[in-house]
């Protein structure tokens, strides 16, 4: 029974309290939007770090926060969130054919919403510092498939107001309707080898017929951010390995710059990996190895964000 459940439902394992969750709404110039928010339950003397979480196409705010089918990686965040003292914010993308989408910045895509993302991002962190207490000096914004593409662009647009940011699985696109990045910012990027939409090495998935454009590759990408921070081509090269590791897939670590207070760049680079956040609490159902290919266990992808992500400070820069 639990072999079958593990094949069609996935894994959900939560090991530490949650902080709980409540829907905020707010209204935009684009009409109403919301957003779900936790905050930990421990009251905390001084500011509190904010994470913003962006969801994948067709998703939603509640399945990126574990609310609904299948479990997500980025739910682990609830965990750190009530270990931690962060508040952490998941807001919904507008609908588009029914299905919740974002104005990620990607010229080709003229099915793209079209409302103003970035200013509701913007809207967000103002609200948050106001009324949550979070410290503006350690704002942070990672999202996974097209809400990773929605961090590149926030990590273009508002980078005064980030201290780092990650792209899991999403790529940069070759035509942006928004300015190339002029400021340097600390970046996680994460991707596959084998993920069927996102191309590791650019261009642009038959799978992905009309919803994507072609992309930068991530190597490509992770230099962006590298030459931008005044980083060395050398990089700090480390293999990821655990008893959880998974035979076929591979998780190797390159960081430009070791010193984790400073401007960073860090791409985790899965041998052999599909459309799936690592991650070995929240594990996809089996089915999904078939298509869109295998999930990585050596690392939990949310707590490898906020390992990276903890040190950095808007004001920082490289040492």
């Amino acid at each position: 029974m639990q072999i079958l459940r593990t094949f069609f439902c996935g894994i959900d394992r939560k090991d530490t309290p949650t902080a709980p969750i409540v829907k905020v709404d707010m209204p935009s110039p684009d009409g109403p939007r919301h957003y779900l928010k936790a905050v930990p339950t421990q009251s905390v003397v001084g500011k509190r770090p904010l994470i913003i979480v962006l969801h994948g196409s067709g998703a939603s705010a509640a399945q990126v926060l574990g609310m609904a089918f299948p479990p997500s990686p980025l739910s682990v965040w609830l965990e750190i969130a009530e270990r931690e003292q962060l508040v952490v914010v998941a807001p919904d993308g507008t609908k588009r054919r029914g299905q919740r989408a974002w104005n990620d910045g990607f010229a080709a895509i003229a099915s793209n919403p079209k409302v103003d993302d970035v200013g509701f991002i913007n809207a967000i962190i103002d609200r948050a510092i106001a009324e949550d207490d979070v410290d503006p000096e350690r704002v942070y914004v990672i999202g996974v498939s097209k809400g990773g593409m929605m961090a590149y662009r926030l990590a273009a647009e508002l980078a005064p107001r980030l201290a780092a940011f990650s792209a899991v699985l999403a790529g940069m696109p070759v035509e942006a309707a928004y300015p190339p990045p002029a400021i340097p910012l600390s970046a996680l990027i994460v991707a596959s080898t084998a993920d069927p939409f996102i191309p590791y090495s650019g261009g642009k998935s038959p799978y992905t017929l009309w919803f994507l454009a072609p992309m930068l590759g991530i190597e490509t990408t992770a230099a962006i951010w590298r030459e931008l921070a005044g980083l060395t081509k050398m990089a700090d090269i480390s293999p990821v390995a655990t008893p959880q590791s998974h035979p076929t897939t591979r998780a190797i670590r390159y960081t430009w710059r070791a010193n984790s207070s400073t401007r960073q760049v860090r791409l985790v680079k899965i041998e052999g990996g599909g459309h799936a956040e690592p991650s070995g609490k929240k594990r996809y159902p089996c089915i999904f190895n078939r298509f869109p290919g295998r999930q990585n266990a050596d690392l939990e992808i949310a707590e490898e964000a906020w390992s990276f992500f903890k040190e950095k400070r808007l004001s920082a820069g490289p040492a």
